[in-house]
């Protein structure tokens, strides 16, 4: 009877009335986003864990790289991918959440470049790195005539970009700089923008389909992000990040 009463005791209930249980959360290295070298395992993992546990989720976290977080959702090794942009492949596997943080994604290029961005076309000639795994944009994603190179990071993207080995590389803007202003201040000033983003992505949780809860998880987390949104907390995680 007692060691009955002391389990009752350690669950918390969700509103809904599912029974409180630990999510194995899963992210890629992507500061400022996701890291363990940040606080709280960065901006995105952060708000992510305080709404889950704002739902009445336990969490633990991970942190391996893309493809792998990937394969670990589909074998069921992880609950939740932190960090995911919608696409239609990943839906397959996953259940999105509501987006909870936009990702603006801008083209680099080396400084006294002629190279424009109006529309895709304008880049087939160019060489474009891209990192292994990661969805840009469906137009992007899909479009044959484009000459990708697939990469395993950002920094390995910008330093070929810089070596003049591609013409181009790609990252959310916030990502950018912060490599920009670190590992890569060496060579950031020889390295721009161009104006115009090819998209803006909303980030989402993504949840493994075949966890037996997973539309209630995604529907305490858009309400948890809503509350939080709505008194503040929100706001206070960004500006605990600097953003």
């Amino acid at each position: 009877m007692n060691g009955l009463r002391a389990l009752c005791l350690s669950l918390l209930v969700l509103p809904l009335g599912v029974v409180a249980q630990t999510l194995r959360l899963v992210a890629d290295p992507w500061p400022p986003f996701n890291d363990q070298a940040l606080p709280n395992n960065g901006v995105a993992s952060d708000l992510v864990s305080s709404a889950l546990g704002r739902a009445g989720y336990a969490t633990t976290y991970a942190q391996v790289p893309w493809e792998r977080a990937v394969r670990g959702l589909k074998r069921s090794n992880y609950d939740v991918l932190i960090n995911a942009w919608y696409a239609d492949e990943r839906a397959s596997y996953g259940y999105f959440s509501a987006p909870f943080l936009l990702n603006r994604i801008h083209f680099l290029r080396r400084k006294g470049s002629a190279i424009e961005f109006q529309q895709l076309a304008d880049l087939y000639p160019r060489r474009i790195a891209v990192v292994r795994g990661y969805a840009y944009s469906a137009e992007f994603d899909r479009d044959p005539l484009l000459r990708k190179v697939a990469v395993g990071s950002f920094v390995s993207a910008a330093r070929m970009l810089h070596a003049k080995r591609v013409e181009l590389a790609l990252e959310d803007e916030f990502v950018a700089r912060y490599h920009l202003a670190r590992e890569l201040s060496g060579i950031s000033d020889e390295l721009e923008f161009l104006p115009q983003p090819l998209s803006e992505n909303g980030l989402h949780i993504l949840i493994r389909r075949s966890h037996p809860n997973h539309q209630e998880i995604a529907k305490a987390f858009n309400q948890a992000i809503d509350a939080m949104r709505a008194d503040g907390s929100y706001t206070a995680i960004l500006k605990r990040h600097g953003l």
